[in-house]
């Protein structure tokens, strides 16, 4: 008998602490519902906002995903404060996980944040030739953590963004036009006139050389073994290497064909018991 009084007890006051916080609960089931429609309707719009602006696709899917996240967080704090837990405590419970996997993961924290500033600031985009951390590759993907580069051996190098953000990065796409420079050593008794003359004619017979601005000539230095010319072109990005291996055989050829010697280092061994 006195069992069931004590199970009588347990459940009148189970009831009255249900009654007690029903209203609450009520409350914060209202604003979970709310809650997630405001943050469907602001995703539509910030879905529609990019639709409407022309942006990086892969900056438009992380702003998306990260508005989307910090919407549903605020609810969930909201919901839990209605519940009855104290704000103060849950701060202070989501700062120190915080600081633990931020402790944990800091090198994917700043890969994170470099992900973050190459999508905002955008020093090179998907399909740019570059040349960042001793490496040259066209650019086939920027993710939030890293970016991949299909080299010239078709091989993928993945670069984490921390590091790009951080360092020099040589983008050769953003001008339409490239300048080349090629140094050519000819002999000291060559006819540097000569010389000049035939480096200018080979980039005025190429049609993908650049007319304007206008090629160059120079003495570049008087070396220990060899005048050194510097031969100077403009061509369209698509153009460039085909221009610059045309050049470098042309050269070859045509100071063959008219007795201008192109110098190399040589060796003379001579026997000390003679």
């Amino acid at each position: 008998m006195d069992k069931l009084m004590d199970y009588e007890e347990h459940a009148q006051k189970f009831i009255d602490k249900f009654w007690e916080v029903l209203p609450n609960l009520i409350v914060a089931i209202i604003i979970l519902i709310v809650g997630l429609w405001v943050s469907k309707f602001v995703n539509r719009i910030v879905r529609k906002f990019f639709e409407a602006k022309d942006y990086d696709p892969t900056l438009e899917t992380f702003l998306q995903s990260f508005i989307k996240a910090a919407l549903k967080v605020i609810v969930f704090v909201l919901v839990i404060t209605q519940l009855g837990v104290q704000s103060s405590s849950l701060v202070a419970i989501i700062g120190a996980a915080g600081l633990a996997v931020g402790l944990a993961l800091q090198g994917s924290l700043a890969n994170f944040a470099g992900g973050v500033l190459i999508l905002l600031f955008k020093p090179f985009k998907v399909g740019d030739f570059i040349s960042a951390q001793g490496v040259d590759g066209t650019v086939k993907e920027i993710s939030i953590f890293t970016t991949k580069l299909n080299t010239f051996g078709n091989q993928i190098a993945i670069i984490p963004n921390g590091q790009l953000s951080n360092n020099n990065i040589v983008n050769y796409n953003v001008e339409s036009t490239r300048r080349d420079k090629i140094t050519v050593g000819i002999g000291y008794t060559s006819n540097i006139k000569l010389a000049k003359e035939i480096l200018l004619l080979i980039c005025s017979e190429k049609e993908i050389i650049l007319k304007e601005p206008m090629p160059e000539v120079y003495v570049d230095e008087l070396a220990d073994s060899s005048v050194n010319l510097s031969l100077r072109f403009w061509a369209n990005n698509a153009d460039f290497w085909a221009a610059h291996f045309y050049v470098l055989e042309e050269i070859k050829h045509r100071f063959d064909d008219n007795d201008i010697e192109i110098p190399f280092p040589q060796r003379v061994v001579q026997n000390a018991l003679k």
